[in-house]
């Protein structure tokens, strides 16, 4: 059975995302994944979700499993390779292939088994984490890339489109995301270390390689400024299963040179809101949303 390359779940995020307008850009891909899978010498296995785009798994011509990733949005295209492209070596990083970003496409090379590192608390391989953020952080900056603060401001402008007349208005409020937002914006513009921040490094984002490879990051959304930002989705981790910030400092403070737990944690609280945007929209008031919503206050 051929492999759905758009369904209707996936063209309704993409909408959400981009308007209405990426319908004409959705009926096209079937067409673009048969010019790129002939280019590249792929067949499509799998596809899997994305709010900014399709990522597909394919079986190369070689064998070898790879990932086509496309997106409407050339500049994400562009902006996430030539992060991928200042790690390249960096084995905690996925390594990119080939690119062709005038059709917003990324080859990348396929990780297995690929799985997602979504579980908290002990099953979190702490130390690879840890190494994945001293190998990314190490690297210089390349001159073009756009700013933390910039970043930052992309962030709080889509949550409060989000935010505005939605069921969870009622519990966050505008006032709450926007004192988030400032919040947000001096630590960015605060000092705090001048490195690559993945800029959506949450566990999602870091794919199990195996016994030989261990946890490698995927999708990177990059800036340039304050690493301390790429920590805020670990360190909250244990509190999804009821222990508390120290836990996760104490749990990835070994592995980090320098570990500020002040700047951490000021990350933390400015982005609290948007760890519980979805999950109040969805109606769900857990030990952790509620958290959350008591650290954004």
């Amino acid at each position: 059975m051929a492999v759905v390359l758009i369904d209707d779940e996936a063209r309704a995020r993409l909408v959400t995302r981009f308007g209405a307008e990426v319908a004409a850009w959705c009926d096209a891909v079937p067409a673009l994944v048969a010019r790129l899978a002939a280019r590249w010498g792929l067949t499509v296995v799998d596809a899997k979700p994305g709010n900014t785009g399709r990522t597909l798994i394919c079986a190369g011509d070689d064998g070898v499993k790879k990932v086509l990733k496309l997106t409407p949005d050339h500049a994400i295209a562009a902006s996430e390779a030539a992060a991928l492209r200042a790690w390249d070596g960096c084995s905690r990083v996925v390594q990119v292939l080939d690119t062709a970003l005038a059709d917003g496409a990324i080859l990348l090379e396929g990780i297995d088994p690929g799985t997602q590192l979504l579980e908290a608390g002990a099953n979190v391989p702490w130390a690879e984490v840890g190494d994945l953020l001293v190998q990314i952080h190490a690297v210089a900056p390349p001159p073009e890339f756009s700013t933390l603060e910039d970043r930052v401001v992309f962030m709080y402008d889509l949550a409060e489109r989000g935010l505005r007349g939605s069921v969870a208005e009622a519990t966050l409020s505008l006032e709450t995301l926007d004192r988030a937002r400032r919040r947000a914006l001096a630590l960015a513009t605060g000092g705090g270390g001048h490195a690559i921040v993945h800029g959506d490094l949450h566990p999602g984002n870091v794919l199990d390689g195996g016994p030989g490879r261990g946890a490698v990051a995927i999708d990177p959304r990059p800036s340039v400024g304050d690493p301390w930002f790429d920590l805020a989705d670990w360190v909250t981790l244990p509190m999804r299963d009821g222990g508390t910030l120290e836990d996760g400092f104490d749990a990835i403070a070994p592995y980090l040179p320098g570990f500020d737990a002040e700047r951490v944690r000021a990350w933390c609280v400015a982005l609290a809101p948007l760890f519980v945007m979805r999950p109040l929209e969805r109606g769900e008031r857990t030990p952790f949303v509620e958290a959350m919503v008591r650290m954004a206050a």
